[in-house]
């Protein structure tokens, strides 16, 4: 089934007769919110519920109550159209070669290694439907309905608008709907992020902006956590918030990696090169005097000496040992060409709780009527535990046990558990709940919570919450000697500033208080009547402090010339206090709200993130955070997105590196995400960060390795055929793939394993347009390390070859007597770019300095590679079967004495090459240090261009 466009809270309501709601045209408004007696006329049902068949009408014309997919899936053709990817082309060409060649068990391996990497494409295009898989389990397999007149279990695919649902404690609510009777309260994390359990109630509320805040509506998703309630189905399928967050999901195909787009192009550009070249060259070899035959064959060398068969299946296992190593550090990548794409990345957009903090409050201060206590010092005053026992009492988290010994439940309500039992006056689970009369759970429009306990046959009301909703309700407090006087004036301006001063310093606070019932009275019924004539105990202040590692793991992200932007549905000034304490931002940096970034214009927006600033943006919806990441992304950064709930997978689907939580994030975000972190840790990512950098690098090296041999490749086929064929071929085809198939592939691998190099996280993220394969890396590979091994084995080739007494046209072929030298020579031309190899490798450890600075022995995965393909080598060219295969001969020692400083004189001119750069660098920073200073006194200095 096609998915459609998410409804927004006013949209219309088809009815099963063709008209909008109530019988009104299409293009007629229907809110969820409106009163009951207008909801039920129009959806044209009553609180008895709908009749069957009127209720099959409407399932034909909704459909099944269900997530939809945007379309099907032609997997046979995808499947096959990654057979058409440029380097799967290539690879074809080369095991085409290779059949051609006769080496059939070469040509296996490389359509072996084609279809490895066609699987890899296409499981990673499925991971957008996994998410909306994962979307899909949130819905129950049946539903209470009220059908006919009678309570009736149906499949809750069948839902429609207009049926009257029951929810009862432990449900999955279905659909949409609103409620008519009862109360209930439901864990709406799924949709909001928040854990805290809000109520739902049939009393009509005022209606807010958001419908999520609405409280006498329930969601499709959501879990109901207590209490039973009727509510007629306003919404069902893809028109819940629910499938509005599987429809933001699906939107938009999933881009390229800025790895895959370059090694897309790159490859492109080596086809055609190389079949360009081959077919250029194939009328010159004919006009230069070979015969058709042999031009042809020139011409086939000249293709595989361009097609680089490795390239592929190296990125691709470089990518690997990636994932490898960050598995071990606490981040799971699921696609591979993440862990590239993380080297650029140049904004974290970051969650607070959880990710920056620990997830666990601590209350650090206790304010009192004319006192201030440190929380965590020994307090010798009465009032101090009367506080931290009401507040205790005040809650249903459950303390930690041998079992979980972190306990369960709300962070905050474990905090004053903890502060309880830090008094002496621990509130034990089962105490507690043997003296409730009752509970009125925490309502998030309310922001408090209250509980009636009997104690000692003494009734009281305790209350907990957001000072700004329970101070208002109090009427007394208790003064230093422990008498109740009257709230005056003067204190609730002292309670405003000390509210103000806490939440500067990044506390959450919350007051308590409480009111002792006549012995004759009665639990109240109703949360209005408990939460009155209140007295105000004191208030609690809380902090989720940060993380370790995470100030220093931002400032190490500073220093990469990297953002960090904090979406967090917390309350602003809290969100920034902890945001500076980690160094995200500054004292005064820009914290948005919700409500003032859903009033920005796109453009307003643009412009905002596009400066150097670091923002807070707070109270955020999950279309604000992936606005963020869209409007950040069209600014041409590299965007990675944290998120844990359900809520943040359109983010996390949509951004470059979608960061979900592996602790306490939903099956959801795990799905959308491309990396799961297993501790929750910013730093993680900031780690993963610099593993992507090394892995980019790593690329870079072994590409500028395997593309430094084709041109000692190359340029023998050009000296053959621009000689007429007076030059005698150089190295054969099958030479050449032992070369690129055999000798360089371990070595190559290797370097994929190169540890970073000195100032790896000191220097600003590469622009998304830079390519892992730019100007400079080719006139290095080309011209230096390519030119410097062709001179060198060339001039192997025709020293092995004049001193055997040949000269310019001699004939060489099988039966003369210069055969046996002219074997020897293409041998020294086989070995000595063998021997090229070695030193390239070496030169490619670096990219500015020094081989010295990190030592010749750091990589000994390296010196394994070296040693197989010396091994390698010397099997090819002294085994008599392998000689026959490859056209080999054994050299001589004196023969290998020439072959044996190539290595050297490859990597000594690369040596030279890298200390005139590091000279260049450092005349031009000496030169930037004599300018005036263009960053004005007392500002920080930019972050460094990206």
């Amino acid at each position: 089934m096609t998915a459609r466009t998410p409804a927004s809270p006013n949209d219309t309501v088809p009815l099963a007769d063709g008209t909008g709601s109530g019988g009104r045209p299409a293009g007629g408004e229907m809110d969820a919110r409106e009163p009951l007696v207008e909801l039920f006329r129009d959806l044209r049902t009553s609180p008895h519920g709908l009749a069957s068949r009127e209720a099959a009408r409407r399932l034909v014309v909704y459909g099944p109550n269900g997530l939809a997919r945007r379309a099907g899936r032609r997997w046979p053709a995808e499947l096959l159209s990654q057979f058409t990817q440029p380097l799967a082309i290539l690879l074809a060409l080369a095991a085409v070669l290779a059949w051609a060649g006769g080496t059939p068990a070469l040509a296996v391996a490389v359509a072996a290694v084609i279809l490895l990497n066609a699987g890899f494409a296409f499981v990673q295009e499925l991971q957008a439907e996994h998410a909306v898989d994962a979307l899909a389990a949130f819905l129950p397999a049946t539903a209470a309905v009220v059908r006919d007149g009678t309570r009736a279990e149906i499949p809750a695919a069948d839902l429609v608008p207009g049926d009257v649902l029951i929810v009862a404690e432990g449900d999955r609510v279905c659909a949409d709907a609103r409620i008519i009777d009862g109360v209930v309260t439901v864990d709406l994390s799924a949709l909001t992020g928040e854990s805290v359990p809000a109520t739902r109630s049939a009393d009509l509320a005022t209606v807010t902006d958001s419908v999520l805040d609405a409280h006498n509506l329930v969601f499709s998703g959501t879990t109901c956590t207590g209490g039973e309630a009727t509510a007629v189905v306003t919404r069902t399928g893809m028109h819940t918030e629910l499938g509005r967050i599987a429809a933001l999901s699906q939107r938009g195909a999933t881009q390229r990696s800025p790895l895959e787009t370059q090694v897309r192009r790159v490859t492109w550009i080596i086809a055609a090169v190389a079949v360009a070249a081959g077919v250029a060259f194939l009328p010159v070899g004919v006009w230069a005097g070979l015969g058709w035959s042999a031009a042809i064959s020139f011409s086939i060398g000249l293709i595989v000496a361009n097609v680089p068969e490795g390239l592929l299946p190296i990125i691709t296992l470089a990518l690997a040992v990636g994932v490898r190593e960050l598995a071990r550090k606490g981040a799971v990548v699921k696609r591979l060409s993440a862990v590239e794409t993380l080297g650029s990345t140049t904004v974290i957009c970051t969650d607070k709780t959880g990710t920056l903090t620990e997830n666990r409050m601590t209350v650090i201060r206790l304010w009192l009527p004319g006192a201030e206590l440190d929380a965590t010092a020994d307090v010798d005053d009465p009032r101090v535990r009367a506080l931290a026992v009401a507040a205790a009492a005040c809650t249903t988290a459950q303390p930690p046990t041998d079992t979980q010994p972190a306990g369960s439940g709300d962070p905050t309500e474990l905090a004053l558990l903890r502060l309880a039992g830090n008094l002496g006056v621990a509130v034990t689970t089962a105490g507690r709940d043997a003296g409730r009369r009752a509970v009125f759970h925490f309502d998030a429009h309310l922001k408090r919570m209250s509980v009636v306990d009997d104690t000692a046959g003494v009734l009281a009301v305790r209350t907990k919450g957001a000072p700004e909703t329970v101070v208002p309700c109090c009427t007394h407090l208790v003064a230093p000697d422990g008498s109740v006087r009257g709230l005056d004036e003067p204190t609730r301006v002292e309670l405003q500033h000390t509210l103000d001063r806490y939440a500067a310093d990044g506390l959450r606070v919350l007051a308590v208080a409480q009111r002792a019932l006549p012995g004759s009275a009665v639990s109240p019924a109703r949360r209005e009547d408990a939460g009155t004539g209140l007295t105000l105990l004191g208030l609690v202040a809380m902090v989720d402090p940060a993380r370790p590692g995470v100030a220093e793991a931002v400032t190490s992200a500073h220093h990469a010339g990297i953002r960090i932007h904090v979406i967090t549905g917390d309350y602003g000034p809290t969100g920034a206090a902890i945001a500076h304490q980690v160094g995200v931002g500054h004292a005064g940096s820009r914290v948005i709200a919700g409500d003032d970034l859903d009033r920005l214009s796109d453009a307003d927006l643009d412009a905002l993130l596009a400066g150097n600033d670091e923002i807070v943006f707070a109270r955020s919806s999950p279309e604000a955070k992936l606005r963020i990441c869209e409007a950040l992304r069209a600014g041409g950064e590299v965007v990675a997105m944290t998120g844990d709930g359900v809520n943040d997978a359109p983010a996390l689907r949509h951004a470059d590196i979608g960061v979900a939580m592996g602790r306490s994030g939903t099956d959801v975000a795990r799905e959308a995400a491309t990396m799961v972190l297993t501790d929750d840790n910013f730093a993680t990512i900031v780690t993963a960060v610099a593993a992507g950098r090394r892995v980019f690098d790593n690329v870079r090296k072994f590409v500028l390795y395997i593309f430094a041999h084709a041109v000692p490749e190359v340029v023998p086929f050009l000296i053959f055929a621009l000689s007429g064929g007076a030059i005698p071929l150089p190295l054969t085809v099958l030479q050449i793939l032992a070369i690129d198939l055999g000798t360089e592939t371990l070595p190559a691998l290797a370097l994929g394993r190169e540890p970073p190099e000195p100032g790896l996280m000191d220097r600003a993220p590469r622009p998304r347009t830079t390519g892992v394969i730019d100007r400079a890396l080719l006139l290095r590979a080309w011209l230096l390390l390519g030119g410097v091994s062709a001179a060198l084995v060339m001039g192997g080739f025709l020293y092995t070859l004049t001193r055997a007494g040949w000269q310019l046209g001699d004939p060489t072929g099988a039966g003369t007597a210069l055969h046996h030298a002219y074997l020897q020579a293409t041998t020294v031309t086989f070995a000595g770019i063998v021997a090229c190899q070695i030193g390239t490798a070496f030169a490619a450890r670096t990219d500015r300095e020094s081989l010295f600075t990190i030592g010749l022995l750091s990589n000994p995965l390296l010196l394994w590679g070296i040693l197989f393909e010396l091994v390698f080598t010397a099997a090819v060219i002294y085994v008599p079967a392998l000689q026959d295969i490859f056209g080999t001969a054994s050299l001589s020692l004196g023969q290998l004495v020439v072959i044996a400083p190539f290595p050297f004189l490859v990597w000594g001119a690369d040596e030279v090459f890298r200390w005139v750069l590091r000279r260049r660098d450092i005349t031009r920073c000496d030169a930037a240090d004599n300018l005036p200073d263009p960053t004005p006194a007392g500002l920080p200095a930019p972050i460094t261009a990206r």
